[in-house]
């Protein structure tokens, strides 16, 4: 059951299509800093209670990110591996057009679970308004070459994970070159990490899929890895390296574990086994609070997912403000190096974990602009 306290949710909304079967749900969550940003996710299993507590986390990630964005989420009942494109896209089409009246002056979707640029394509066209969603494909423009879609398949999350971890590590006195480092996950996000560590002279030494985990001490190729990946179906075809069990990422010996695919991939049976001097969630909500209460009292030093993993939502916000690639690039780095750099301060100076530096950081700039919002209870 969804759970309403003084920051929202604002409003909450069930859409339904009869003719085509299609069913879903829009939770915008706060909109004291702009309109509700937040993705579209379709699986057969995707509840209200699932987009409240990820508009939720958008509207803390759009505030940390220092984005005039509020949080919203939303999420479409269906099974992409048992119907066909048509059908999918049939299903994106009746759902714009159900939250017309709220693009995107309240609403703008954007890629997430099993959607992507075409998707957004559909619900733009069918919208009739080419704000109603940000991650378009790069060939749809208003005029040709001027404000076009910037696809999320172009890295930025990837790219903004790397950021955060380069800052984590060079606030301790450290460098990022030399460092081991495992990702969990060569999706988008993961495959973009592991190029930007591996460019910036980290040395890649595991990656793991849903079939196991490829370890290599002396290293991995990053390109060859994406081209194992696309051509067999997963990394443990990879040689040379080790083939183990998928859930082994969490425990190697390595300076920095990336997460990048799975929720709590961190938990109670194996957060113990966690070797790395930095944990960098790339993924959304790779572990509890509690789990990182437990590696902070190890003195392992966790970046929060929405610290690291906000660059997606920067390159939306660099989208809807008619930017290039380039530019939305530049726009990603900095506000991810400023804001980590802001985290990391403020965690040292009240000695407590990153993600309640965070938090309170993230609080207290909707708090200055929602009238009706009382600061939430330590």
């Amino acid at each position: 059951m969804v759970e309403f306290d003084d920051f929202g949710p604002e409003k909450i909304l069930e859409v339904y299509n009869p003719k085509v079967g299609m069913r879903g749900y829009l939770v915008i969550d706060n909109r004291s800093l702009g309109p509700g940003k937040g993705g579209i996710r379709m699986t057969p299993s995707v509840s209200m209670d699932e987009v409240a507590k990820l508009a939720r986390t958008m509207t803390w990630k759009c505030s940390l990110a220092d984005l005039p964005f509020g949080g919203a989420k939303s999420g479409i009942i269906a099974d992409p591996k048992t119907i066909t494109k048509q059908k999918k896209m049939e299903l994106i089409k009746a759902f714009s057009e159900a939250l017309k009246p709220l693009c995107p002056s309240q609403y703008i979707a954007a890629p997430d679970m099993n959607t992507a640029e075409e998707e957004m394509k559909v619900f733009v066209q069918a919208n009739g308004s080419m704000k109603s969603a940000t991650g378009k494909p790069a060939t749809l423009c208003v005029k040709p070459g001027v404000k076009c879609g910037i696809p999320h398949e172009y890295g930025s999350t990837g790219f903004g994970v790397f950021h955060a971890a380069k800052v984590a590590v060079e606030f301790m006195g450290e460098q990022i070159k030399g460092k081991t480092v495992a990702i969990e996950g060569l999706g988008n996000v993961g495959s973009f990490a592991a190029q930007y560590f591996s460019e910036a002279g980290a040395k890649l030494v595991a990656i793991s899929d849903s079939k196991g985990v490829l370890y290599n001490q002396d290293g991995l190729e990053y390109k060859k890895l994406l081209q194992v990946k696309n051509k067999t179906g997963s990394v443990v075809n990879y040689q040379p390296g080790k083939v183990l069990p998928t859930g082994d990422i969490v425990g190697l010996g390595v300076d920095m574990l990336v997460t990048a695919a799975i929720p709590d991939l961190i938990h109670p049976e194996n957060v113990h086994h966690v070797k790395a001097k930095y944990v960098i969630e790339g993924s959304n909500i790779p572990m509890t609070s509690a789990m990182e209460d437990i590696l902070y009292k190890k003195k392992i030093v966790v970046v929060p997912d929405f610290v690291a993993n906000a660059g997606g939502v920067i390159s939306s916000y660099a989208e809807y403000q008619g930017k290039n690639p380039q530019d939305m690039f530049k726009l990603v780095e900095r506000k991810i190096v400023k804001n980590t750099t802001l985290v990391l301060e403020k965690a040292k100076k009240d000695n407590t974990k990153l993600r309640d530096a965070a938090m309170q950081i993230a609080v207290e700039r909707v708090l200055k602009k929602c009238k009706t919002c009382r600061k939430p209870k330590e």
